[in-house]
């Protein structure tokens, strides 16, 4: 539907960014309010883990349409530590920075598909799905017959 948005990520500001331009481009697609904020929570917690763990990465936005079911797919990858114990990391209240451990976990709930890839001393990569739901779609994803 649109090219790749690519937002490097290495400060708190860059999450606050990648977070504006994940919900504006969530916006055009035809999200209502309460899934744009869905989507720019899952993005903050997920660039905010890139600056806490890696030190830098990026987040890279697009739109989708899979047999007219438009979404927005948000891609977060670094080339950090990586996470040893990926079922420990996505549960509830688990940390290793002292926070409330709901980061990932929050982040997979908030979404409708979640995938984690993640290799020690490679890096991370967080693969996030939230598809525009039916009777929210502002216009005909198909022509009228």
């Amino acid at each position: 539907m649109s090219d790749d948005l690519r937002l490097p990520i290495k400060s708190d500001a860059d999450v606050v960014t990648a977070r504006q331009q994940g919900r504006e481009l969530a916006a055009r697609l035809g999200f209502g309010e309460c899934e744009l904020t869905l989507i720019a929570t899952a993005i903050s917690e997920v660039a905010r883990n890139i600056v806490e763990y890696a030190g830098r990465g990026e987040v890279v936005l697009s739109l989708t349409d899979v047999n007219n079911s438009p979404g927005i797919i948000v891609v977060a990858r670094d080339e950090g530590p990586g996470i040893p114990n990926l079922e420990l990391a996505l549960r509830d209240g688990y940390s290793t920075h002292g926070s409330l451990g709901l980061g990932l976990p929050g982040a997979r709930r908030l979404m409708d598909e979640f995938e984690i890839v993640s290799e020690v001393g490679k890096g991370t990569t967080v693969t996030m799905k939230k598809w525009l739901p039916r009777h929210t779609m502002r216009f005909p994803l198909s022509p009228r017959r």
